[in-house]
């Protein structure tokens, strides 16, 4: 398995037999699990619990920090780059820490309210201190010369390429250290800093071929080795600034400039985060920390989302399921975009779909699975064997071998997102009409053909049932848009497929109970057949739909959480246990509320938000005898299962629909 995700349509289209799909609505009740968050979820080393790792963003670049004050995770100058910080995958990667000396716990962690700005509280023997931690926005910088790297038209705000951290002394005194070490190129290559300027206040690490990085501060610096290092005693009211900068634009001048450049960055994310719209509801914090991760693992210049920010972290203990997932899968469109246009993040959600388009234009007859963020095709993999791994996970990886991988969910995928985008402006762009056409063609052309599924199982392609729904999906959403094209002969064509498919699967993949199966001549279940009520395959009151979510509820099930496949059942190509996968657990979520099981629904639910990160963050898996977070982290799709099933649970406990939430561009 190399991702997680899976397409899912959560338009409100009518279902195959001309039902109509439900309206989200949602209402104020709920009890609010978050504060059941706050345990840790600890590794069995040195290695800090997965889920115990910040996550910051300036929507170009992102970062993860430890409980201790380390910056474990950073790649610059795009999320797939190059690791210069990497302590995350080996203690000896490199990184870069910020506390008081001698104490490794801090007293308290949050971001500030409506942001991506960390704020750490640090109690020691003498006083107290709070550090904040940003990846600086600044008002757009290219106004002498266009951009080389963006695609998306303009915001006011842009990446200012700057890591910066605030220190300030609130009670007593405090001892502050400082430690700088990067290691290059996924930890080959130690840099070396040097003073720039006549002073200590500034240093820069430059190595042939990698990032310049310069480290600014109101601390005098020395350089030990390949640390850049200070220390310095700080009493009530003090305060001090360092900003790592990776590109030519300048750090902050002084300490007044640092706090005005942090407050600009808080004010950002609170006038993103202002932009949506949120249900007054005490899962709220749950839907806008999930807009704020989707947001920080977006790609700004180009317009594509990040899987996750990570490569290589477990989904099974010291396991070999480690994959690279800094790249951008075509079947997490549709979901993305029923999220962010819910949310009323419309300019996200037509950045994102606008990548769509750039990378199939191209090559509509070749449409790959999963693309780099710029768009690229060629996703080598590799294995980085002087890497430990994360607690001991071996291999690294970094590409990712499923990128050209025969999976034919990803014509649905597109097709359902392409559909999306037109609902929510009531008109097909003409230029999309040649996309529509290439890829139904190629849903009609190869759906009774074996494939890898959206699991990306790396043994035996096999005949997914998951994979023929999808196709499906293509033609239906392909006799759809025929129609608002007035291409009458067309569509009427694709129904006929579309009609063809469906009776295939209801021949071929149900099993004697009507439940749908994971493969033809099979009874193994998937949770990937979660998504046929959602996807309108059959209307939600069909008794093969209730028969399936009910067996998947009862039967693929560890500890109530949900698993995608028995391993053991199926030829994934690889060894060993995995964790249950949160996705799936939201979709069984959804998949409740779609049969009229709220009440189950909704105690899951409340269960999956109680696992929440501390920061209220999700990896892929959850161990759901402890909690442990396992896979990489922070992942976009669990927090657009999330999405999804927070607002299935509250419509259905909307009791009037005018007084409730009304998502935002709700499809026709």
């Amino acid at each position: 398995m190399d991702q997680s995700t899976a397409a899912s349509s959560l338009s409100p289209l009518t279902s195959s037999n001309g039902a109509a799909a439900p309206l989200l609505d949602i209402s104020d009740d709920g009890a609010n699990p978050m504060a059941a968050a706050a345990h840790a979820h600890h590794s069995s080393s040195n290695f800090p619990g997965i889920a115990d790792y910040a996550f910051l963003s300036d929507c170009e670049t992102n970062c993860l920090i430890a409980p201790s004050g380390a910056v474990e995770w950073m790649c610059v100058p795009r999320p797939d780059s190059p690791s210069v910080f990497s302590a995350i995958l080996d203690r000896a990667g490199g990184s870069f820490r910020v506390s008081p000396f001698g104490v490794a716990v801090p007293a308290a962690r949050r971001y500030l309210p409506g942001t991506l700005v960390l704020e750490t509280t640090w109690q020691t023997p003498t006083g107290w201190l709070v550090v904040r931690d940003a990846l600086i926005l600044a008002p757009w910088h290219n106004t002498d010369e266009r951009s080389k790297t963006h695609r998306r038209s303009p915001t006011d705000y842009d990446a200012a390429h700057c890591l910066l951290r605030t220190m300030k002394c609130i009670s007593g005194t405090v001892d502050l250290q400082m430690a700088c070490e990067p290691v290059f190129d996924y930890a080959k290559t130690g840099g070396t800093w040097e003073y720039t300027g006549s002073g200590y206040d500034q240093v820069t690490s430059t190595v042939p071929g990698q990032p310049t990085l310069t480290l600014t501060g109101s601390l005098r610096m020395g350089v030990e080795g390949r640390s850049a290092m200070a220390r310095t005693k700080m009493t009530r009211g003090d305060s001090h600034y360092l900003a790592l900068t990776f590109s030519p634009l300048s750090p902050p001048a002084d300490k007044g400039e640092a706090a005005e450049w942090m407050e600009r960055t808080s004010e950002y994310w609170r006038q993103w985060l202002s932009q949506g719209a949120f249900p007054d509801h005490p899962w709220r914090a749950f839907l806008q920390s999930s807009a704020l991760a989707l947001k920080g693992l977006s790609y700004a210049p180009t317009g594509a989302l990040l899987a996750a920010a990570t490569t290589s972290l477990p989904e099974t203990p010291h396991g070999e399921r480690n994959w690279d997932y800094r790249y951008t899968w075509i079947r997490d469109s549709t979901f993305a975009l029923w999220g962010l246009y819910t949310l009323g993040f419309d300019r996200e959600a037509n950045d994102f779909f606008f990548f769509i388009h750039d990378v199939t234009k191209e090559n509509p007859n070749d449409l790959q699975i999963m693309y780099g963020v710029g768009g690229e095709r060629r996703l080598e993999e590799h294995e980085l064997d002087w890497l430990t791994g994360y607690d001991d996970a071996r291999p690294v990886r970094i590409g990712n071998g499923a990128y050209n991988q025969q999976q034919h969910d990803v014509w649905g995928a597109l097709l359902d997102s392409i559909y999306l985008h037109t609902r929510s402006r009531e008109q097909m762009p003409e230029e999309l009409w040649p996309i529509v056409i290439a890829q139904v063609e190629q849903a009609a052309a190869h759906w009774r053909a074996p494939d890898r599924g959206i699991w990306e199982v790396r043994g035996e392609p096999q005949h997914f049932t998951a994979s023929k729904i999808m196709c499906w999906v293509a033609l239906d959403r392909g006799v759809r848009l025929a129609r608002l094209h007035d291409s009458p002969s067309i569509a009427d064509k694709w129904q006929a497929i579309a009609d063809e498919i469906h009776a295939d699967v209801l021949a071929h993949g149900v099993d004697e109970r009507g439940a749908l199966v994971q493969r033809y001549g099979s009874d193994a279940l998937d949770a990937s057949l979660l998504l046929a009520p959602l996807v309108r395959f059959l209307p939600p009151d069909d008794y093969r739909i209730r028969s399936t979510v009910l067996a998947i509820a009862d039967e693929l099930t560890h500890e109530g959480l949900v698993l995608r496949y028995r391993v053991e059942e199926t030829d994934d190509g690889l060894a060993g246990e995995e964790g249950t996968f949160t996705i799936c657990s939201f979709w069984l979520v959804s998949a409740l509320v779609e049969i009229g099981e709220v009440e189950r629904a909704r105690a899951l639910c409340e269960r999956l938000l109680s696992h929440a990160s501390p920061l209220g963050l999700y990896a892929e898996e959850l161990d759901p005898v402890t909690g442990r977070h396992l896979g990489n982290f922070p992942q976009a799709f669990t927090h657009l299962a999330l999405i999804n099933a927070v607002t299935h649970v509250i419509r259905a406990e909307e009791s009037s629909y005018q007084h409730g939430f009304a998502p935002a561009n709700r499809l026709r």
